[in-house]
């Protein structure tokens, strides 16, 4: 009987079972959930995203042609500027320019996604709910850009273009391009982010070493590796500036978030839909395998199984390296749902070449995932609030005379602001972006100032998430292979940089001085700093930070004395 019952996916050249309507309206469908999901954010307004600021200093400093390395350092690499200043570029360098640079991302990964299933001969409706499935748990939290899901996007595109050439049936040399431009993009993954970069990067030599050991065809691996190499130098070798001091070395008392402990312990204590993925791809395999030999010298079905451990073992570390924020390595959902849908119909009496058990399909997928749409439709569509109750007071703490689900715990958060008391400044740079209306009282106390209205060369140090300032004030941003891109402590800077700053503050470097003060993260913006402004300099104002949902953080500003 061999080792299946039935083929895992769709063999690639035989005749399918799908209609060519049923196959055409699939794959529409797919690329309009892609895109349609990817687009409904740039026609929103949003609430001020706390560290969006970095995402916004980064692209303005390559939108005004500043060299990575040269002009201003950083940990990591600088592919994940490059999107978003290509966007500035066309759009201007306005922070809503962000949400229509992460619409491409998204765009992007969803369509790799949808080409990595392709490849491997997924069935069409199995790769339609999978898609399904990738745009709900992932795509759909990613309106904002951020380095974490940037460097699984570049990850994505390399497996893509591996896929195509690993199961494409064309020859000659022109094939190899494909492995060129897998590497290609797998380097732009590692060069936006090391860890999870490094992480695809084993994925896709597993891949290719699973080919030179089954197939002996090591030529593929070689081309691959060359491309990653070509890539990188091509990539490094013009921004060499202070490069290999800042990228992933730091300073004492940096240290690696690769730790095992850690991993084992987010594994072992947590980590259920890892797990639970796990336990069900290893008992369908046990009971579909009856030929282990067979199945290592299948190629479709050996690399469906490595991809998707793959990126369930990524996702276990990338959960520990990379831990803000905490649901940015659920990208791996839809490769474990479209693997075990595919175990399943292989298994068992299921047929999905008619409509019926698509349309089941799908409906299910979207109850499944139904929390992440739910509240906009309950806070749109609905609109049925919040029920409203009669408050009273009790030592200065405000409480409901009802006491539910709703209101049996009281917030003494006294500096918490609710997101009906925000607005958008008016101020280009952050059109359709809303802050509390402290926050832009504050931003507005600040433009009026005579010393920023009246001095054409201010030379300023901005320590807060109001980094697009620079763009309305405006200031020049400094520069130096010294100078970090920014400032938290341990991460972006160290004591050297630390003290760099300290010493320009006692000379009085600065005419202006912004801070932001948030006493609950460690050294978030180091406290040595603000104690010589303390000492230093005179504090002129201060106003809420534009936090949410931890809101006891206040941009100060100060000046010359």
């Amino acid at each position: 009987m061999g080792y299946f019952r039935r083929t895992l996916t769709r063999p690639a050249g035989n005749a399918s079972i799908y209609s060519t309507d049923m196959k055409r309206l699939l794959s529409t469908g797919e690329i309009l959930i892609i895109v349609i999901v990817a687009l409904i954010p740039i026609f929103a307004s949003f609430p001020y995203r706390i560290n969006i600021f970095l995402s916004w200093e980064g692209a303005y400093r390559l939108y005004l042609g500043q060299t990575p390395f040269k002009d201003f350092g950083m940990p990591v690499g600088y592919m994940y500027w490059v999107i978003p200043a290509m966007f500035f570029k066309i759009f201007g360098p306005q922070m809503i320019t962000l949400i229509k640079a992460q619409a491409f991302i998204n765009i992007c990964s969803g369509l790799a996604v949808r080409s990595i299933f392709k490849s491997m001969g997924v069935q069409p409706a199995v790769r339609f709910s999978a898609v399904l499935v990738f745009c709900l748990s992932y795509t759909f939290f990613n309106y904002w850009p951020w380095y974490n899901n940037t460097v699984i996007m570049y990850e994505l595109v390399g497996l893509a273009f591996l896929m195509k050439y690993i199961f494409s049936n064309a020859a000659g040399k022109w094939k190899y391009l494909l492995l060129v431009a897998s590497g290609f993009f797998i380097f732009c993954s590692f060069f936006t982010k090391q860890d999870g970069g490094a992480l695809g990067f084993l994925i896709a030599t597993a891949l290719l070493g699973y080919l030179a050991l089954a197939q002996k065809q090591w030529m593929p691996l070689m081309i691959f590796l060359g491309s990653v190499l070509v890539t990188g130098l091509a990539l490094i070798l013009p921004v060499t500036g202070s490069f290999g001091y800042w990228f992933n070395h730091g300073q004492p008392p940096h240290s690696s978030r690769m730790s095992m402990g850690d991993i084992l312990g987010d594994f072992l204590g947590a980590s259920q839909w890892i797990k639970f993925y796990i336990l069900l791809i290893v008992l369908l395999l046990m009971v579909g395998i009856k030929n282990w030999k067979e199945f290592w010298l299948d190629k479709q079905k050996m690399i469906f199984t490595l991809l998707t451990f793959g990126m369930l073992a990524q996702a276990t570390i990338f959960q520990v390296t990379s831990y803000v924020p905490v649901d940015n390595n659920i990208f791996f959902h839809s490769f474990a749902f479209a693997f075990l849908l595919s175990l399943l119909a292989m298994l068992l009496p299921i047929s999905f070449d008619t409509w019926k058990p698509v349309l089941i399909t799908t409906a299910v997928v979207l109850l499944w995932w139904s929390h992440v749409y739910w509240r906009y439709i309950d806070r749109f569509i609905l609109k049925s609030g919040g029920e409203t109750y009669t408050t009273m007071t009790h030592e200065g703490l405000v409480y409901a005379n009802v006491v539910n689900r709703n209101t049996y715990m009281i917030h003494q958060d006294s500096t918490d602001i609710p997101l009906d008391q925000w607005r958008v400044p008016k101020l280009k740079s952050f059109e359709r972006i809303m802050m509390p209306n402290p926050t832009v009282d504050g931003i507005e106390r600040l433009m009026n100032m005579d010393l920023v209205k009246n001095n054409k060369n201010l030379k300023v140090l901005n320590m807060s998430e109001l980094t697009p300032l620079a763009a309305e004030i405006p200031f020049a941003l400094e520069t130096g292979p010294e100078y970090p891109l920014w400032f938290h402590k341990g991460v972006g800077m160290f004591d050297k940089e630390t003290d760099m700053f300290v010493k320009r503050i006692q000379d009085k470097h600065y005419d202006l001085v912004l801070f932001e003060y948030i006493p609950y993260l460690n050294n978030f913006y180091p406290f040595k700093v603000r104690e010589a402004l303390q000492a230093n300099y005179r504090k002129v104002d201060s106003f809420t930070a534009p936090r949410k949902p931890s809101s006891s953080a206040w941009v100060e500003v100060y000046v010359k004395p």
